[in-house]
């Protein structure tokens, strides 16, 4: 059925076509929203400033927010503090036995704890605004600073990040793919040409040799070709199906197979560890030379290519593999309650809790190979990029983002058009029943 994928299919699948659109649609809003500056903000100093800390850690903030930052735009909080509420309140969720009790209650628990998210973030977003604001005064990069532009930067920041959260969760909902993810990503893509063109400016300038940009290619293409071969792996775990009588039939007997990816988390641990990264240097991005003395040694310490930095960022993507993985991703629990309810079983397991043992050693296996391999994906990259001076877009984290998006998003997309397929076979099969049904005409009784 998926070879039978084409064109003409997908012209023939209006609701997938009106998703994509949809998506395409609130994407192309956020991109206009990167274009629409903070008022108040002096752009002739904020272009010198972003040019000067471009190659630092601002860079890596240019790049998950869109270049909003970078033009203090409407945007430039972008998605982070979303994404850092998420965090926080899936943590707290582990923890705290009311949240946990709210996650078993279904939709009307979930809806409470997107509730909590949501005033997460415009607790989170309103400190971060604050000090953005706060720090663009003292680095006078503000035309007339008071409390009036303090005040209106931070209205305008947060309601900028939660009209993102809003376009992310209506693209999920309405759209096609993940709209948190896709936000990032389309933020990713809309400057990496100008990331390529500055790339090969510099070595047109002699700044990068020859054998630097075309080792530089090979390695964005191998980390390309690595990422699809992993994130397409699966363990296949045996499922069994008793045979049961139902009158004089004989029902069930078949076998299956239960598919666990070697990275079940996706992309996910990645955009969390660099979210919370990223938390303390959107605050000081602007301060410069006058920051506080503890912040200026955070960053010393945890700047790009540091060894503190690579070690935080190793850890914090192998807890969010696990944690993500546990809580969202694979739910051993709910899946061996699953299989016991349909009747079915792993071949010398009990179905039950010991089912859920199993699946636990087995996934727990899995991310030990899936959570070293997201950390080489997005470490060796950024170790090779720090030493060569390479824009952050060729990045192992940017890389990864990209390439996930897109496949998640393309599976998405099949997805959709393979129920539409089906859904036309059924119609047919129906049309077909009736038109038989029609040809038949009763016969009248024969005269004798």
């Amino acid at each position: 059925m998926a070879a039978n994928l084409s064109w003409s299919a997908f012209g023939k699948a209006t609701e997938l076509r009106q998703r994509i659109l949809f998506a395409i649609g609130l994407l192309i809003v956020y991109r206009l929203g990167t274009f629409i500056p903070v008022p108040g903000i002096d752009s002739i100093a904020l272009r010198e400033f972003v040019e000067s800390a471009s190659t630092g850690i601002g860079g890596i903030l240019q790049m998950f927010t869109g270049g909003a930052i970078g033009r203090m735009a409407i945007f430039a909080l972008g998605i982070m503090p979303y994404i850092s509420a998420s965090i926080i309140v899936q943590l707290m969720t582990a923890m705290v036995p009311q949240l946990e009790q709210l996650k078993k209650e279904g939709d009307a628990g979930r809806k409470k704890i997107n509730q909590y998210t949501r005033y997460g973030t415009v607790i989170l977003a309103t400190f971060q605004a604050y000090a953005l604001a706060a720090s663009i005064e003292a680095g006078d990069l503000a035309t007339d600073p008071g409390l009036f532009f303090r005040v209106s930067t931070i209205i305008t920041l947060v309601g900028g990040t939660m009209f993102l959260m809003w376009l992310g969760e209506q693209i999920t909902a309405r759209g096609i793919g993940n709209g948190i993810s896709l936000i990032i990503f389309v933020g990713i893509i809309a400057e990496l040409p100008a990331a390529i063109a500055q790339f090969l400016a510099q070595g047109r300038a002699g700044s990068i040799s020859p054998a630097v940009i075309v080792g530089v290619m090979v390695m964005v293409v191998a980390v390309i070709a690595f990422i699809v071969f992993v994130e397409r792996a699966l363990r296949k775990i045996h499922i069994q199906y008793p045979r049961r009588q139902v009158g004089m039939k004989m029902y069930g007997g078949e076998s299956s197979h239960l598919p666990v990816k070697l990275n079940p988390s996706g992309v996910i641990p990645v955009i969390f560890a660099s979210s919370l990264l990223l938390l303390p240097t959107t605050i000081s991005t602007f301060s410069g030379t006058q920051g506080s003395g503890i912040m200026n040694t955070i960053l010393a310490y945890f700047g790009q290519g540091q060894p503190l930095y690579l070690l935080f960022f190793a850890a914090m993507i192998i807890f969010f593999s696990y944690f993500y993985t546990a809580n969202v991703a694979f739910k051993t629990d709910e899946v061996a309650d699953n299989l016991k309810n349909q009747n079915g079983f792993v071949p010398g397991i009990r179905p039950g809790a010991k089912t859920a043992e199993y699946l636990d050693y087995v996934v727990n296996r899995l991310l030990a190979v899936g959570s070293v391999y997201l950390v080489a994906v997005a470490l060796l990259p950024e170790i090779l990029r720090s030493q060569l001076n390479i824009p952050f877009y060729f990045g192992g984290t940017s890389v990864l983002i990209v390439v996930s998006v897109t496949m998640d998003t393309i599976n998405q997309v099949q997805s959709h058009m393979l129920a539409h397929q089906y859904e036309g076979l059924i119609e047919k099969s129906k049309l077909r029943g009736k038109g038989s049904r029609k040809g038949k005409t009763k016969k009248g009784p024969s005269r004798r």
